[in-house]
């Protein structure tokens, strides 16, 4: 099984490259640049594409206030900090099969896939078999992305997962030969 990253973006770029509404155009590149500074852990590009008051919900842990930050880039910032940049789980895939786009969000589907260090599954308890390989985090992903109408700049992501992504994750074990090199 091969992790793709720039799988992520494709079919946002297709779509934003047909789009003949202007601001509508303008909210996939929101989206697109969004994803290529989120895979490169560019973690100020990311806050660069949202409004001032960024709202993240993750409805599968709506009471997790740590999932879910809310009312400041800082929050954002912080919370890419816990999930990404501490965790080693930066090389990341939503292989999308879905874009919906229009005047007020943009909307990606698809499964997403994460390599999850050994060492940080087994510090948040999962039993793995190499502390030192990679594993493989999958779940179907949908993601809403609504537009800010005042700033015209992203208000943040709206997550709805289909199962557990860790569920069985020590089973899936896979090299960093198995990840596809950025391709930005």
């Amino acid at each position: 099984m091969k992790l793709n990253p720039n799988n992520t973006w494709r079919l946002v770029q297709e779509r934003m490259q047909r789009e003949q509404d202007p601001k509508t155009r303008h909210n996939l590149e929101l989206v697109l640049e969004h994803m290529k500074r989120e895979a490169e852990g560019d973690i100020e590009g990311v806050v660069a594409t949202l409004c001032d008051k960024p709202l993240y919900l993750a409805h599968d842990v709506p009471d997790d206030k740590a999932m879910n930050p809310s009312g400041s880039k800082d929050a954002i910032r912080d919370f890419y900090d816990m999930t990404i940049v501490q965790t080693g789980a930066h090389q990341l895939e939503l292989n999308c099969d879905r874009v919906i786009a229009d005047h007020e969000a943009v909307m990606t589907e698809g499964v997403m896939r994460m390599a999850y260090p050994g060492k940080t599954l087994a510090a948040i308890g999962i039993d793995v078999d190499d502390p030192d390989a990679y594993y493989l985090y999958e779940t179907r992903m949908s993601v809403v992305w609504p537009v800010d109408p005042e700033s015209g700049m992203l208000r943040g992501e709206e997550t709805y997962t289909g199962t557990d992504g860790f569920a069985g994750i020590a089973e899936r074990k896979i090299t960093a030969e198995d990840i596809v090199p950025l391709a930005l």
